[in-house]
């Protein structure tokens, strides 16, 4: 039975230090089979690697901007083929893609903003991907971004993408974990990880949005590096700005 909206906040409270897998089983307890992790980055496939080892069957999706890096094209079916687990892709609208880039160029986002490219390749089809749904799973981390993620709680309900019933949960098991526990747990398991982070991509967006960081620099720094820091959100997680 799926959490009731009345309980969400003491539900987070509940589970603000337990471990992300105990977060997770409870997400996959209460709404598996409409459940899925959304999976990018490093921190996602810490939470594939928990879910496969809770012995249940996890969705898991992610979002093809068409404008990723090789690596990451690469590292997606990396994942899929170390777990044996089928991953699901969405993509953007081919008439409204063709639009903006008829219309604005390939590079409009350095001018006018990120908001409108990722409107279109990433927030629409996560739409879409979540419209299957009555929760999901993030990687978000408190520590990733100070301007826009400091308070993710464990475990939310999402008006982002659907406010009226039924809601529309968000689990984030890592919230409370450092960028060090990510990469401890992917060392001493052998997880696979994104080849670009050996270079000194340590958030890993689309290829045009996305640089290495420098020494000393945050790591969502090279993400729209030309934009104010408090902004760095795509929309996939506008509820983090909106708060």
């Amino acid at each position: 039975m799926a959490i009731q909206r009345a309980n969400i906040n003491e539900l987070a409270a509940a589970y603000a230090a337990r471990h992300p897998q105990e977060i997770l089983a409870l997400a996959v307890q209460e709404y598996s089979p409409r459940l899925a992790i959304s999976f990018s980055g490093a921190e996602d496939v810490v939470l594939v690697d928990l879910a496969v080892k809770l012995g249940d069957k996890v969705r898991v999706f992610t979002l093809d901007t068409g404008r990723l890096h090789p690596e990451t094209y690469q590292f997606i079916d990396k994942v899929r083929e170390h777990y044996q687990i089928p991953i699901e892709l969405f993509f953007p609208q081919t008439d409204a893609a063709e639009k903006l880039v008829r219309e604005k160029g390939l590079f409009s986002f350095y001018r006018d903003g990120h908001k409108e490219c990722c409107g279109i390749r990433k927030v629409e089809p996560l739409r879409r991907a979540l419209a299957t749904l009555d929760a999901w799973v993030t990687g978000q981390r408190r520590d990733q971004s100070p301007g826009t993620r400091a308070q993710v709680p464990v475990v939310q309900l999402d008006p982002t993408f659907r406010f009226d019933d039924p809601q529309l949960v968000k689990f984030n098991p890592l919230a409370n974990w450092t960028s060090k526990q990510v990469w401890d747990y992917i060392r001493e398991n052998n997880v696979p990880y994104n080849p670009l982070h050996e270079r000194g991509f340590v958030s890993i967006g689309c290829e045009p949005c996305t640089r290495p960081v420098l020494p000393g620099q945050h790591e969502r720094a090279g993400r729209w590096w030309w934009e104010d820091e408090t902004k760095k959100e795509c929309g996939l997680h506008a509820g983090n700005t909106q708060a």
